[in-house]
């Protein structure tokens, strides 16, 4: 190895570290405010890429009946909740609205989007609208109710909220592998390296949404109510912030994260059904590294791990995943020693 192949290496690291570092705030994001390590992360990468795959052949992604089920199902599980608790029927009524109203425009608006073949920009607007949407659906059907339950036991159900994602992506967009167009063709000598515009977009990117989220975090009286229930969320409760609230907020944003993730990654990277499990593991490395909980050790643990994959890939390619995997062992013993943990009272 010279100094060019390591800048070349250096390079594609950075590049797959900055997706990581995006899963890997998400998944910090859900678990700082819920308890939860989202491990259906990565199904909302591969989502995001299959469905604008999806819509760039012109058919109408398995996403939008997956998104209508959603929303069937958090409509009778409202529909329920209101018969137990007697609710006025005007309650009732927003709250079906608040549920219902928008994933349906969402699926028809995508749907239109398909039959016309819009322009790509529209497309991936639909993409990130139709994945974003699922995400507080998801939360109402599967996490809601266990809200008060151990870490375990959210755990658990993560795993099975995993497996049926995947099953049912692989029921929408079958076994193949996809590609989407790149947004910028441009390429761009620098030395030894040539820099591609789609290099160049995903840093762009999530420099920015790195940025916003600070900001959001800093400035915004909701970011902050986030903040107050990720340090303390009994306490958050008892100052009138809304755990479920809170709870589906981040469920939003993380679906968010991961849809753009996936459209930035997938023009370079084949996205198969169940690709996201290896892309949300990896970022799940890096969120462990700043012990689900800093997202500036987050962000530190996502390029060391693009990093370590790129080099891995170098130097024993058929083991590069075996060593991005085993970083995590000495992670994990040197959080036990400098942060254990305690349980909230």
């Amino acid at each position: 190895m010279d100094l060019t192949i390591a800048a070349i290496l250096g390079l594609d690291g950075l590049t797959n570290g900055a997706i990581y570092a995006l899963v890997a705030l998400a998944l910090v994001l859900v678990f700082s405010v819920t308890r939860i390590v989202f491990i259906p992360q990565g199904e909302f990468v591969a989502f995001g890429a299959l469905t604008l795959a999806a819509l760039q052949t012109g058919k109408v992604p398995g996403t939008v009946w997956l998104l209508v089920m959603l929303a069937v199902a958090v409509a009778v599980l409202d529909g329920v909740q209101a018969w137990r608790e007697r609710w006025p029927a005007g309650r009732l009524v927003r709250r079906l609205l608040g549920a219902v109203l928008v994933p349906l425009l969402i699926a028809a608006g995508t749907h239109a989007v398909a039959a016309a073949q819009a322009p790509l920009l529209v497309q991936v607007l639909a993409t990130l609208a139709l994945v974003t949407a699922m995400g507080p659906l998801l939360y109402r059907v599967a996490y809601r109710a266990l809200s008060a339950a151990s870490v375990l036991t959210l755990l658990i159900v993560s795993v099975g909220v995993h497996f049926a994602l995947t099953g049912l992506g692989l029921v929408f967009f079958g076994a193949e592998g996809w590609r989407t167009p790149a947004f910028w063709e441009a390429r761009f000598d620098v030395g030894p390296l040539s820099l591609t515009g789609q290099t160049l977009i995903i840093f762009g990117a999530s420099v920015a949404l790195i940025g916003a989220l600070f900001l959001f975090f800093e400035r915004t009286l909701t970011g902050k109510a986030l903040r107050a229930t990720s340090v303390n969320r009994t306490g958050a409760q008892l100052m009138g912030i809304s755990g479920d609230a809170a709870g589906a907020l981040s469920f939003t944003m993380a679906a968010f994260i991961g849809a753009l993730s996936g459209l930035l990654i997938s023009p370079s990277t084949t996205i198969y059904y169940d690709t996201g499990f290896l892309i949300g593991l990896k970022g799940f490395v890096a969120a462990v590294f700043g012990g689900l909980a800093s997202f500036p050790m987050a962000l530190a643990g996502a390029i060391g791990v693009g990093l370590v994959e790129s080099f891995g890939s170098f130097w024993a390619s058929a083991f590069k995943e075996v060593i991005v995997f085993t970083v995590i062992l000495p992670i994990l013993l040197w959080r036990s020693f400098v942060d254990p943990h305690h349980e909230e009272h």
